[in-house]
């Protein structure tokens, strides 16, 4: 299980880099072409999309490193960065993936039998 929550993790984070890349990259286009407010609206929270662009893939690749030697520390913080990035940029067709993916890894990594070693 912790193998897998590992490969969840790096494959979910990665994803999610992608969407948080093309997020951060949508808010900073808005914000360029703003002399044209009818191209484009801004999102409602500019600086929580650009936070949950950086954090949350960072805490996925991260939980899904260390899941295998320390798999408590790893699952919470896959499990943060799935609910990290629901929040910050919902659920749909983009993101089913990446939030499915990192959650499921952080459940597989809590859920690993032997402890962890100290």
């Amino acid at each position: 299980m912790r193998n897998a929550a590992l490969m969840l993790g790096i494959i979910g984070g990665i994803i999610g880099m992608i969407v948080g890349f093309f997020s951060y990259g949508y808010t900073e286009l808005v914000d360029a072409l703003r002399d044209y407010p009818q191209m484009f609206d801004q999102v409602d929270n500019v600086e929580r999309i650009r936070a949950i662009s950086l954090i949350a893939p960072i805490l996925a690749i991260a939980g899904g490193a260390m899941s295998r030697s320390q798999a408590l520390l790893g699952g919470v913080l896959m499990i943060l960065s799935a609910v990290g990035m629901y929040w910050g940029f919902g659920f749909n067709a983009f993101t089913m993936f990446p939030v499915a993916m990192v959650g499921l890894g952080g459940v597989l990594a809590l859920a690993a039998r032997r402890p962890d070693a100290h």
